[in-house]
């Protein structure tokens, strides 16, 4: 439920450094905003990847430049520059680089909620892992065409993201027609699969999710452990529009309202004992 409330430009709940700049995040409950401060030579490509661990940035930027230039570059070679008074948005797949002497200084309302974070680069965490795809998105690629499919698929992320941000949860890495996404809570991690399965729907995708809650090592860039290959295995069982769940998950959400059906026990690849399964009822709308 949203609020009134207000904060202080000088006192934000974060500060992430990077080389040549910092990021000042200001945190209002589901909505996170946050103040890009980068000194001039500062460059995505030599100063953030080595922590996000992807060739470019996968998150998507929308704000307003208040200061300095900044040159961007997607990844088929389209470029921009952003300069003061300007409103701004930068699909993901991206580099960025400050242009000129001047320290460029933007207010970013879409991609900050865990850009150029370190703090739990290495770590072993309980998170909820999930994992999308998009059902037979080969002969679909073919239907539409190169060029068709991959305006569909940068679509579908970009909403993808949207999602991830308003359920809180943390986008790890694309996988060619799907994401792979953390989630320090398991209903959330469940809602934004659903709202994700939805949105696909309404641009004529079908997507099928899989959920499983579980302790992950997080390394830059990526997330490893059992978790992950278990969460893999429950999404490959899922149907066109189906979001599963292991049982682990689904007890965790006991009190969250959802309904679920009984999948089943399976036995998953690499994993060994059957594992019960189950699949989310309706997903709701959000």
């Amino acid at each position: 439920m949203t609020r009134l409330q207000a904060k202080l430009l000088g006192n934000p709940d974060e500060v992430r450094p990077t080389p040549f700049g910092h990021i000042d995040i200001y945190t209002l409950d589901d909505l996170v905003i946050g103040r890009m401060v980068f000194e001039p030579g500062w460059h995505w490509m030599e100063h953030v990847r080595p922590m996000a661990g992807t060739n470019l940035c996968q998150y998507h930027h929308v704000g307003v430049c208040i200061a300095g230039r900044l040159g961007t570059r997607l990844e088929d070679g389209t470029t921009n520059e952003i300069g003061p008074g300007t409103v701004y948005e930068i699909p993901p797949g991206h580099d960025g680089w400050v242009i000129g002497e001047e320290t460029f200084v933007a207010y970013d309302v879409a991609g900050v909620r865990s850009f150029a974070r370190t703090d739990e680069t290495g770590q072993r965490v309980l998170g909820a892992v999930l994992f999308t795809d998009i059902v037979e998105s080969t002969g679909l690629a073919e239907s539409l065409g190169q060029a068709r499919w991959r305006e569909l698929v940068a679509v579908h992320n970009e909403r993808i993201q949207f999602e991830l941000d308003r359920f809180r949860g943390r986008l790890v890495k694309t996988t060619g027609d799907g994401v792979l996404a953390l989630f320090d809570g398991s209903e959330r991690a469940v809602r934004a699969a659903a709202a994700i399965c939805l949105a696909a729907k309404a641009l004529g995708l079908s997507i099928r999710a899989g959920i499983h809650t579980g302790e992950v090592e997080v390394v830059a860039g990526d997330v490893r452990g059992l978790a992950v290959h278990v969460a893999a295995r429950v999404m490959a069982l899922a149907g066109p529009g189906q979001v599963y769940v292991s049982a682990t998950t689904r007890e965790l959400v006991a009190d969250s309202g959802l309904a679920f059906l009984d999948a089943g026990a399976h036995e998953l690849k690499g994993v060994s004992g059957a594992r019960q399964l189950f699949c989310l009822a309706e997903p709701p709308e959000e």
